[in-house]
């Protein structure tokens, strides 16, 4: 009976979802969204991929994150992406299955050892984290105990330039987007260092709002052509074509 039901509640769904779904997703997020990144970068082409392998069609607006965030969540939008999991955000949005695991590392400057399984190399430092990041377990609980110090700018290349200045200590991120980040500051990359260990792992999902009339369908049909892309190879392959794309512009 359940089968039947969700079967019907899809069928009913089609017409809605002739319309163009509405995504929106933020700027400088090198290398998984970004306006300058070819096709708007990886983790934007994993979701409009996935999204044509279950013959849905796709508008994409650019918005700050908090911005896109609070539309998506209001119903101006369908869907926003690339988020990690939140107590807070489950409450209120649905998940799609992960777009990609992230291992969060610590990036220092070269010499300055900040190593995950020594909490004593963190005690102290200037941490930069983006605004509205989530710190991973161990990170938060040194920020409660005021052993730590957060800086949070908009966006994590401007954390990579304060790394860069000795502004802040070091900050956290998963390897990409770190080594990313580094890289558009066009210091030699034998400049900075990253952590032996990832601190914590997590993925990053599309979501839709709750509230949403068709939320669960979406997401249906969505992980469906997510997994469609995976078992062709299409997903591994783009993944692969950006982490050549990232080599050739080391400087």
């Amino acid at each position: 009976r359940t089968l039947i039901c969700l079967f019907l509640s899809l069928a009913l769904c089609t017409s809605a979802l002739a319309a163009p779904l509405r995504l929106v997703t933020g700027d400088d997020y090198a290398p998984f969204t970004g306006k300058a990144l070819p096709a708007g970068g990886m983790l934007t082409q994993v979701v409009r991929a996935a999204l044509q392998r279950s013959s849905i069609d796709s508008s994409l607006d650019w918005q700050p994150w908090n911005r896109g965030y609070l539309k998506t969540l209001r119903g101006q939008y369908d869907a926003t992406f690339p988020y990690v999991r939140t107590p807070q955000r489950e409450e209120v949005f649905l998940y799609s299955e992960p777009l990609f695991i992230a291992e969060q590392h610590i990036f220092s400057r070269a010499g300055e050892v900040i190593e995950v399984d020594d909490v004593s190399s963190m005690q102290g430092r200037r941490l930069c984290y983006p605004l509205g990041w989530q710190p991973p377990p161990i990170i938060q609980q040194l920020l409660d105990d005021g052993q730590l110090n957060r800086h949070s700018p908009a966006g994590l290349n401007e954390c990579a330039r304060l790394l860069l200045m000795d502004r802040d200590d070091f900050f956290i991120s998963d390897r990409r987007l770190g080594e990313t980040a580094l890289q558009l500051t066009g210091v030699p990359s034998e400049s900075f260092r990253r952590s032996n260990s990832a601190i914590s792992s997590s993925t990053l999902h599309l979501i839709v709002p709750r509230s949403h009339p068709q939320a669960e369908v979406i997401i249906a049909q969505f992980n469906q052509g997510l997994a469609q892309l995976r078992a062709s190879g299409a997903y591994q392959r783009l993944l692969d074509r950006h982490q050549q794309q990232g080599e050739s512009a080391t400087p």
